[in-house]
């Protein structure tokens, strides 16, 4: 583990985070790298707190702005699909939110570069990574469209808002073999997919249907 375990009592408690766990393997998520990153990062930290006790419910939860964090679910399966990228190190995240998709990444791979178009959520997500020793994450105020071009190439680029179009600043940053897996679609037709880069192309294979926000150009406070 890269970070250090914030506790909890009652609701978000090492018991109750066990039952999510229980709950993720019944749905089919069996990497072990990623279910024990999932049980270290205190979700229950990345949440209000009136809303803390439902921080390990398998649900997507409010964090303000009109944002939501995703359910665990939705973030297992999408750190699994990026752990599947051959030689994964190096991991770019646009929509950092709350922070807690980058810290689950923190804990499985190197590096995570994480860009927020909201500077107020940037500036929380990053204090929570200082506090929880999370040094292998970097986060940037900044419009998702345009990536993080300074510390690409990227072996795989993690994307948590919708978009029907996928900005070519993004695949420009991917290395070759490397992944970007992303919502395409939007309102209520959603498609989690990953795209392969191989051979100069893009291989595309859906994986679940999904509900995110929208991914918006340029930024905001």
């Amino acid at each position: 583990m890269r970070g250090l375990l914030t506790k909890g009592v009652g609701m978000t408690s090492d018991r109750t985070r066990g039952r999510l766990i229980d709950r993720l393997l019944a749905e089919g998520i069996d990497d072990e790298a990623v279910l024990g990153a999932i049980e270290q990062v205190p979700r229950h930290y990345f949440v209000d707190e009136s809303i803390a006790h439902l921080a390990y419910e398998d649900r997507a939860l409010p964090i303000g702005k009109r944002q939501t964090i995703s359910q665990p679910f939705v973030v297992a399966l999408m750190t699994k699909a990026v752990m599947q990228t051959p030689d994964v190190s190096k991991v770019l995240e646009i929509g950092t939110g709350c922070g807690y998709q980058a810290a689950v990444l923190a804990n499985v791979v190197d590096s995570v570069y994480s860009v927020e178009r909201i500077e107020s959520l940037s500036l929380a997500a990053r204090s929570r990574m200082r506090k929880l020793g999370l040094e292998n994450v970097r986060i940037r105020f900044g419009d998702g469209f345009e990536g993080w071009e300074e510390h690409a190439p990227y072996d795989a680029v993690i994307v948590t808002a919708a978009t029907s179009t996928i900005p070519e600043a993004l695949k420009s940053q991917v290395r070759e073999n490397g992944r970007i897996v992303v919502p395409i679609g939007r309102g209520g037709f959603q498609r989690l997919v990953c795209l392969d880069h191989m051979d100069g192309g893009w291989k595309e294979t859906y994986m679940e249907s999904v509900t995110f926000v929208p991914l918006l150009p340029g930024t905001t406070q």
